[in-house]
């Protein structure tokens, strides 16, 4: 369900982005693999899916009067391997969600410093205008900076397995935004227990940083004593007008779809 959360904002920024005929360099600093495909060992192992987008999947008539759910689902439906029951068999990453949505005039550079599935993504076509690169994507964002097209937009969405990292984006995202001010960022982070999620938001808010909208999707209440991420955490830096209010409705509409207990809050992290 963190990366249906993460995805659908993506799709929605990207929608957002083709509103206008400027180029755009899109920017992953943790791209991972390009598809995944639902029957690898890795994948069935915790079957994460059967509870995110799986849940979609199988209610696509209810959550289909949603247009941004809606879009969302239907690309994703040139992927399936159809069988009987209509089930998925792919689930796509976010190099995929970018490819999709890149135009000619675009570019597009993917980061991935793990060996592994750094040579699971040279497996996924790309076109002229996009790059693939074997390296530290927060400090390849950076040294990007200034790109050669009028608009950049980035994800930023490490596996916070070091705890570090919550301090190194937010400081690469502060850097980014004294380097591009007018970039759009997404950045995703996980609900732990831990709580260490605090220390990127409250060292963002002390940068004096504005324009930071946060999203937060739970799948079961913090308060309770089961482990691992009860949620998911998404802020965007200048959002697209509109992006809160479309992803409000699609993901109340969502909540349909999950435990009772589950929720969803928005808000301004820090206004403009």
């Amino acid at each position: 369900m963190a990366d249906v959360h993460k995805h659908l904002a993506l799709h929605a920024v990207i929608q957002h982005m083709h509103r206008k005929a400027s180029a755009v360099t899109y920017i992953d600093t943790h791209a991972g693999r390009g598809l995944y495909p639902l029957d690898a060992p890795e994948t069935r192992k915790l079957a994460e899916y059967r509870q995110g987008v799986e849940l979609l999947w199988k209610q696509q008539g209810e959550v289909s009067k949603n247009s941004l759910l809606k879009t969302w689902l239907a690309s994703m439906a040139p992927l399936q391997q159809m069988g009987g029951d209509g089930g998925m068999t792919h689930y796509p990453g976010s190099p995929w969600w970018l490819v999709q949505g890149l135009r000619a005039q675009d570019r597009l550079h993917l980061y991935e410093l793990h060996p592994g599935e750094h040579a699971h993504l040279g497996d996924q076509p790309l076109p002229d205008n996009a790059q693939r690169h074997h390296d530290d994507g927060l400090k390849g964002i950076l040294r990007l900076m200034p790109v050669d097209t009028p608009r950049v937009c980035a994800l930023i969405d490490p596996s916070y397995e070091r705890k570090g990292e919550y301090v190194e984006v937010a400081e690469t995202l502060h850097r980014l935004s004294r380097k591009a001010r007018h970039a759009i960022a997404l950045v995703w982070y996980p609900l732990l227990p831990a709580g260490h999620h605090h220390e990127l938001l409250d060292r963002l808010r002390d940068t004096g940083m504005r324009k930071l909208w946060r999203s937060q999707l739970y799948w079961r209440s913090p308060e309770t004593e089961a482990r691992g991420m009860y949620g998911s955490g998404l802020l965007v830096f200048n959002p697209p007008w509109g992006l809160d209010a479309r992803l409000d409705e699609s993901l109340g509409i969502m909540l349909s779809c999950l435990p009772e207990e589950a929720g969803y809050q928005a808000d301004w992290w820090v206004g403009e």
